[in-house]
């Protein structure tokens, strides 16, 4: 019986693969140069299942499979393709690639936003889907250019800077406020009653869905402006003041970034409101 010992270190067509599993260097007789002159070359890697299949295919990534590949060897050779998401890049859910613009669910028991592709979003489109332990976050925009507020009611609420996001707590039962700040998203302690005193006066936003829209408010000299917003816009800002601060009062790149937002925020969303009090009254009676 003819020995196979000296030939041993010859693996036939052997792989080199790099860390992401594909095939780099084709080392041929495993010194990188052709099989010596006279050794026959090995037979191909056969599938599992085919006659002296299995072997080493198991243990080679990168390799086409052979013609007599299951529908199965095939599907996860295909698998293997694809190129790997980076963090951020695909669904929680489903694993599915998502594109840099993409949809969020709040998981409402850890109150986390989850990046999710829009088959898996609308999902939850309807309320209390999944027993309502995930809400989907809403994709609207409004801007009241009549809200009111004024410099007392603001440090009533007390929030130490310009700007703030709040939103209805569900698990809570009441209204919270955070601030954007060099450490990230800062709860503030809310005046309660000051805050209910805001809110009626402002019925354009008393539609605000809990949990998943807020409302932000930017302080501009002695005027204040406010926007309904989905919830992972309040937190866009909160990571954009994050990344830009510099020193002590945050330095001309955060200050022109923060701009850029909300001149962003106010392109894309929708007026509402009623006007001035008293502005629609005075028309009528000077009619």
């Amino acid at each position: 019986m003819e020995s196979r010992r000296a030939p041993r270190r010859t693996l036939g067509r052997s792989f080199v693969t790099d860390r992401n599993n594909v095939a780099a260097v084709d080392q041929g007789n495993g010194d990188g140069g052709p099989p010596p002159s006279g050794v026959p070359p090995e037979a191909p890697l056969k599938a599992p299942g085919e006659p002296g299949g299995g072997g080493l295919r198991r243990f080679v990534k990168g390799v086409s499979p052979g013609k007599g590949a299951s529908e199965e060897l095939l599907r996860r050779f295909q698998e293997s393709q694809r190129p790997r998401p980076k963090p951020g890049e695909a669904c929680e859910m489903c694993a599915t690639l998502v594109p840099e613009e993409h949809s969020h669910v709040v998981n409402i028991d850890t109150r986390e936003l989850m990046c999710v592709c829009r088959a898996c979003y609308l999902l939850f489109a309807r309320e209390g889907a999944a027993q309502g332990k995930f809400r989907q976050v809403p994709e609207r925009y409004l801007f009241d250019p009549y809200f009111v507020l004024d410099q007392a009611q603001w440090e009533q609420i007390q929030i130490p800077v310009s700007m703030a996001f709040f939103f209805f707590n569900s698990s809570m039962n009441a209204f919270v406020a955070f601030y954007p700040s060099p450490a990230g998203a800062t709860e503030s302690l809310l005046d309660l009653d000051a805050w209910r005193e805001v809110m009626d006066a402002n019925p354009s936003f008393e539609g605000l869905m809990p949990d998943v829209e807020a409302l932000l408010l930017r302080q501009e000299d002695e005027r204040f402006e406010c926007y309904l917003v989905p919830i992972d816009k309040a937190y866009e800002l909160t990571a954009l003041v994050r990344m830009h601060w510099k020193g002590f009062s945050g330095g001309e790149e955060v200050w022109a970034t923060i701009a850029t937002f909300f001149d962003d925020l106010k392109s894309r969303s929708a007026v509402v409101g009623l006007g001035p009090r008293g502005v629609a009254g005075e028309s009528e009676g000077g009619r």
